[in-house]
């Protein structure tokens, strides 16, 4: 892991940014100084901010590896190896890696089937191995629309490092698809469905949630439990969603679709994450809350990068900007999903945290990377 000092810096600190020395050496933050220093090695940052590696809670881009083209499977350990590096640079040191568990089989054209546990085994394989650059942990979607889902949660156990396990109700109607016309633009444009067999799809999902979705919730809060995972729900439209959640435990709010959940959220103490793409591009896809609307109520905690890695460090930046508060705008991707996930090693710069850091120029008002240490080794 070596010995690193990173001199000349605007070091991010919880609430102020200093101009001094960060000293990394065994994987760990072993000094930080105010002003500069002239020891022969050090690395001069030419006063580019240093910011704590992002933290990840929540991203489907390991799945995109995987699928890189419709009905196109990518191997595995392929596709797990070029996500870490991807991740790796753009200033993520640590993910939650998101994997469906539950599966519909029976449909014919929008069947998916099971496939977190053999992914889930190989990631910890190539963690073993010493292949990955940043820290990964498991993130299990349980989706409780689904035929599957109590069985394919009970092939994870203590050792596979599940960190946050996430209740999904995708049944058409409510939550993210409660307007039913973006269900049908997202299900038709994938799968090519008629009207009437979109009709029939529809039905059968809603057949499994009335039949099988309480069961399903009941055995996903005590799978979390039991795992030892952070339980959090998604997509909570309504007070009364979020008083469930509240009594399920849940300490995390993924993606509230309406201002009334996040103001519920926060009365409940629940930690709001909104959608990083959502802020960049200024609204939803799916019609629902703008994330920037939330953060202009104080109702945004912290932000997740979703289906775009690059998003979550240029988000940190346009809230910093929206807040006039730089320390602020970075803790939603460093301190606050730290705190959120349990993780109290990481998230902030300070001395006996991990090695964790990004080095970022701020350039036209772009934010530029220029380097990422994980537990103090540079991996981008």
């Amino acid at each position: 892991m070596g010995n690193t000092l990173l001199t000349n810096a605007r070091i991010v600190l919880d609430d102020a940014v200093i101009h001094g020395t960060l000293h990394l050496q065994d994987g760990r933050i072993t000094d930080i100084t105010d002003g500069a220093t002239t020891v022969a090695g050090a690395e001069d940052c030419a006063g580019d901010l240093l910011i704590p590696g992002l933290i990840e809670l929540h991203t489907d881009n390991l799945e995109r590896h995987m699928q890189p083209r419709p009905k196109v499977d990518w191997p595995h350990m392929a596709a797990i190896l070029a996500h870490d590096g991807e991740l790796a640079s753009t200033g993520i040191t640590t993910v939650f890696d998101a994997m469906r568990v539950g599966s519909v089989v029976s449909a014919s054209r929008t069947r998916y089937g099971k496939y977190a546990r053999s992914l889930a085994g190989e990631l910890l394989e190539a963690r073993r191995a010493g292949m990955l650059r940043i820290s990964h942990f498991l993130h299990l979607r349980a989706e409780i629309c689904s035929e599957t889902l109590l069985e394919e949660l009970e092939e994870f156990g203590a050792a596979d490092r599940v960190g946050i396990l996430s209740l999904m109700d995708h049944t058409p109607g409510q939550r993210q698809f409660r307007d039913i016309s973006k269900f049908k633009d997202y299900v038709c444009g994938k799968h090519g469905l008629s009207d009437a067999e979109f009709a029939e799809h529809v039905a059968n999902l809603t057949g499994l949630r009335d039949s099988l979705g309480a069961r399903h919730e009941a055995g996903a809060v005590q799978a979390a439990r039991r795992l030892g995972a952070v339980l959090a729900s998604h997509d909570d439209t309504t007070a009364d969603h979020v008083t469930t959640s509240a009594g399920h435990g849940v300490r995390l709010a993924e993606f509230p679709t309406t201002v009334e959940a996040a103001e519920a959220c926060h009365a409940a103490q629940i930690a709001v994450m909104m959608g990083a793409p959502n802020l960049i591009r200024g609204g939803s896809h799916s019609g629902n809350v703008a994330a920037e609307d939330l953060a202009k109520l104080n109702l945004l905690d912290i932000l997740s990068s979703d289906y775009v890695p690059s998003s979550l460090l240029l988000a940190a930046f346009r809230l910093a900007d929206l807040w006039e508060d730089l320390p602020r705008g970075i803790a939603t991707v460093t301190r606050a999903p730290a705190e959120a996930a349990g993780l109290q090693d990481r998230g902030r710069l300070a001395p006996g945290l991990l090695g964790d850091v990004v080095r970022v120029a701020h350039i036209e008002g772009q934010p530029v990377i220029r380097g990422v240490w994980s537990h103090g080794r540079r991996v981008a």
